[in-house]
């Protein structure tokens, strides 16, 4: 008979967040921050996620977001944020990991990226800008539609 063989069970683990990168710009103050009567600015949201190999198990994901708000053609102010995170991954088969690294470690990432963002437009002198919540798993869905490779990038 043979002996039955033993799995290990998958293990993920959040080891560190960080703020990786930040840049605000407000290339009008301070004539952006007392105009009266005009509309809201629109604003251009992207949102990029990267995952790449630290060590065997460990990987960094991070969220790049930019926001770029206008007044016409004028710009108003360019908040661009990397906030990353370590993860440790472990005994996952190679499209659970892809789920894990672009679904849900951005998933964990996203509430205190959205806070810098936040916090950095209000510092700015502006209100803040309140992301509103992300379904990355419709993203990575979407993505791996149009692409053979998920919303970013593993380097292995």
């Amino acid at each position: 008979m043979s002996e039955p063989t033993t799995q290990a069970s998958p293990h993920v683990e959040i080891n560190a967040q960080y703020l990786k990168d930040l840049s605000f710009e407000s290339p009008r103050a301070p004539m952006s921050l007392v105009a009266t009567g005009q509309e809201k600015p629109s604003i251009d949201l992207s949102i990029n996620i990267a995952a790449e190999r630290v060590q065997e198990h460990s990987f960094e994901v991070s969220l790049h977001i930019t926001a770029k708000a206008m007044q016409g053609s004028d710009p108003v102010f360019l908040a661009d944020v990397t906030f990353a995170g370590l993860f440790t991954i472990q005994d996952l088969p190679e499209d659970q990991r892809d789920i894990m690294l672009f679904v849900f470690c951005p998933t964990m990432l996203f509430p205190f990226a959205r806070r810098v963002v936040a916090d950095v437009t209000r510092d700015g002198g502006f209100p803040p800008l309140m992301l509103n919540p992300i379904d990355f798993m419709t993203l990575y869905k979407q993505r791996g539609a149009t692409q053979s490779a998920p919303a970013g990038e593993v380097i292995n």
